[in-house]
């Protein structure tokens, strides 16, 4: 099988011919349609995560199907189509799992980084991690869900009742949780990257009453911010931007350094809070919550081989939505192959967000 490999000798992923693995017990083979390009992996190649299994097969936003079940399998079938996420595997006996909140468990695996994942034609998963997909959501579509989605409807929970919602970096993630925070009847506020009009223009579109440039105060108070762009200088800014009793939500697994910012920002009961990983409650939830509500993923499809050119369009801020690589073997041209209906038209601009 093909597999691009990261190695921690460059930010480059090489491409190299593997035997097929094979499931271990409570483990399926699955042999991968899609997978998504997370912000996550960018950060694994540029070395901002400390240390990955290497080598590894990066990639955590995986979709397709079982080609094969180790022993005491149950959950699963051949045929079966199922979504590897990004939390792998977790102890379940330490205090953090047994309290539920096993996205904390500080022996946990992830799929992608300390798992081998989704950048290849085949990929291992415990089953009990592993997510079925039901639906006809295609495979491409579906991939930017298993991660963008997950932690974007995390960060949207943990937001709680607020009903003025700011997002600060319009890309994969926001761009999925802000529909499902507009059918939830709240208001979003879009902020992206000073001057971007495309990003602009494509924030509007899919419902924010305003966006602008996030170097700039919104027209009223935010009940809550949700950051996806790992730029710790827009803490203080979305603290500004607060009403009182306020939540800033910081979504991404990493984040440059916040700077020193004056106390009167925090107080009156504003909160900084911070999202780590996902539970398997979390993937349940929101994908049956996108199976039932009408959830557009804007994304562009690339072969598994341009796996290094997709990861520098997202390091450059030159994708809009989100990257899925495919599988098959023919080395078509990238193309836009789902948007929302009210999108006028193929743009350019930056996936800030994971």
């Amino acid at each position: 099988m093909r597999a691009m490999v990261f190695r921690g000798a460059g930010p480059a992923l090489a491409l190299e011919e593997r035997p097929v693995p094979a499931p271990g017990p409570e483990e399926i083979l699955v042999r991968v349609a899609a997978c998504g390009v997370c912000r996550t992996d960018l950060h694994l190649v540029d070395g901002e995560l400390l240390k990955p299994r290497l080598p590894v097969v990066p990639g955590h936003e995986v979709v397709g199907r079982v080609a094969a079940v180790g022993a005491g399998v149950e959950r699963f079938r051949e045929g079966d189509r199922v979504g590897i996420p990004w939390l792998g595997w977790t102890c379940g006996a330490c205090p953090c799992c047994r309290r539920g909140r096993e996205n904390l468990c500080p022996s946990a695996r992830f799929t992608g980084y300390t798992r081998d994942g989704g950048y290849a034609d085949y990929c291992v998963a415990d089953q009990r991690y592993a997510l079925g997909l039901a639906g006809d959501r295609g495979d491409a579509e579906s991939a930017p869900l298993l991660c963008a989605g997950l932690i974007g409807y995390r960060a949207l929970r943990m937001a709680g009742e607020a009903g003025r919602i700011g997002f600060y970096g319009f890309g994969a993630a926001a761009h999925i949780i802000a529909q499902v925070a507009r059918q939830q009847g709240r208001r979003v506020f879009a902020f992206v990257r000073p001057g971007d009009e495309a990003a602009r223009a494509f924030a509007l579109d899919l419902g924010a009453e305003w966006a602008g440039d996030s170097d700039r105060a919104p027209p009223e108070q935010l009940d809550a911010a949700l950051l996806f762009a790992p730029v710790g200088a827009l803490v203080p800014a979305a603290l500004g931007a607060l009403a009182p009793g306020g939540t800033v939500v910081c979504a991404g697994i990493h984040m440059s350094d916040i700077p020193s910012f004056p106390y009167e920002l925090l107080w009156q009961e504003r909160r900084v809070l911070s999202v780590a990983n996902l539970t398997r409650r979390d993937g349940e939830d929101f994908l049956a919550l996108a199976a039932e509500t009408e959830i557009a993923t804007s994304i562009e499809t690339m072969p598994l081989t341009a796996a290094n050119e997709a990861l520098d369009r997202l390091r450059g801020g030159r994708l809009q939505g989100a990257a899925v690589l495919t599988m098959g073997r023919g080395e078509s041209p990238p193309r836009q192959i789902e948007r929302p209906e009210s999108a006028s038209g193929p743009r350019t601009g930056p996936d800030a967000g994971g």
